[in-house]
């Protein structure tokens, strides 16, 4: 882990996305998509379900720590928070949202214009809070981390057929990708800077779609076309990135990709410290997550270091830690 000394290198970091970067809106909106309860949390700081899904912390909190700023990000909707918490960083993202409104709209979460919306909010909120001057300075030197796309193929393309319907799986790529762009430059239009855009996981390797796999007879391995599918996109978002430097002046965006690393990490989970990658801690490991992982479950493991993945779908604190590490020394570095 990068630990700066001295004065923090951003002043703040802000970040929108899904439940890969959800530090607990969920809890306050009316979605089944939630995990403000045991066992979720239980290695948080006071043992706390936050709202995160992981046992921990999750990687915002991770790379705010690893910028010399508090060791955890808060939730925008987080009612114990306030504007002088937000000051230094602050969460807007949605467990369960993609960059495609349809995709929020499967288990009613906050689409990302919403994201947005409150963005705006906590802008003006800044203002009132630091003056003008500081606010300004607060919103363009901030690191912006924006993470999402796993649930627009996983609980949107691949299972609903709407879109399946109107797109090939490379269309809705491209149209995803659209979406992307015109979110980088409406934050770039209200003052944002340095961002740093997140590729997809090796998303056919989560512990539900090795489930899947396994219960259509196709062994026990990952889903290797939806693996094909998240390297695709990746490379795309590659070519988003390059663009959007060219174009947009002062723009300092960065692809955050931790395919291959993360890749490393479920096929040689003991190189890494772990024992398990193939299924998650809680419960059966197999296709439970949010209210499926409760604490009554008496398969839930007792050591999450030894777990690749919490649950179903989220990675644990421990992998969420060298994720954000190694996203810290590749690419989020030039931003220290």
């Amino acid at each position: 882990m990068l630990i700066i000394t001295g004065a923090a290198k951003v002043p703040a970091i802000i970040v929108f996305g899904d439940s890969s970067v959800d530090a607990g809106n969920n809890n306050q909106i009316s979605t089944v998509l939630k995990s403000n309860f045991r066992p979720y949390g239980r290695d948080f700081y006071g043992g706390k379900p936050t709202g995160r899904f992981s046992n921990g912390r999750i990687p915002p909190d991770f790379i705010s720590e690893g910028f010399g700023l508090r060791p955890f990000v808060p939730a925008y909707l987080d009612p114990m928070y306030n504007i002088s918490d937000f000051a230094t960083g602050v969460c807007f993202a949605s467990a369960g949202t993609g960059y495609d409104n349809s995709t929020s709209n499967v288990l009613n979460v906050l689409p990302v214009w919403k994201e947005v919306e409150y963005y705006k909010d906590y802008q003006k909120r800044l203002k009132a809070y630091v003056g003008e001057e500081k606010a300004k300075y607060i919103i363009s030197e901030a690191l912006y981390l924006i993470s999402m796309g796993t649930n627009d193929f996983l609980e949107n393309y691949y299972t609903l057929p709407d879109r399946q319907s109107q797109y090939t799986v490379d269309q809705y790529q491209v149209f995803l990708l659209g979406i992307a762009e015109q979110l980088i430059k409406e934050i770039y239009g209200l003052g944002a800077r340095k961002m740093s855009l997140t590729g997809l996981p090796p998303m056919g390797c989560l512990p539900l779609e090795r489930t899947t796999n396994f219960v259509n007879g196709n062994g026990d391995g990952c889903m290797d076309g939806y693996n094909i599918v998240a390297l695709h996109f990746n490379a795309k978002l590659s070519g988003l990135v390059h663009k959007l430097n060219k174009e947009l002046p002062g723009l300092r965006v960065v692809l955050s990709d931790p395919y291959n690393v993360f890749m490393q990490i479920i096929k040689k989970p003991s190189s890494f410290g772990f024992d398990v990658a193939a299924v998650a801690c809680c419960s059966s490991g197999m296709f439970e997550m949010g209210y499926l992982c409760d604490q009554m479950n008496p398969f839930t493991c007792s050591d999450a270091n030894k777990y690749v993945f919490w649950d179903s779908f989220h990675p644990t604190e421990k992998t969420n830690k060298i994720l954000s590490g190694y996203l810290l020394k590749t690419t989020l570095h030039q931003f220290l």
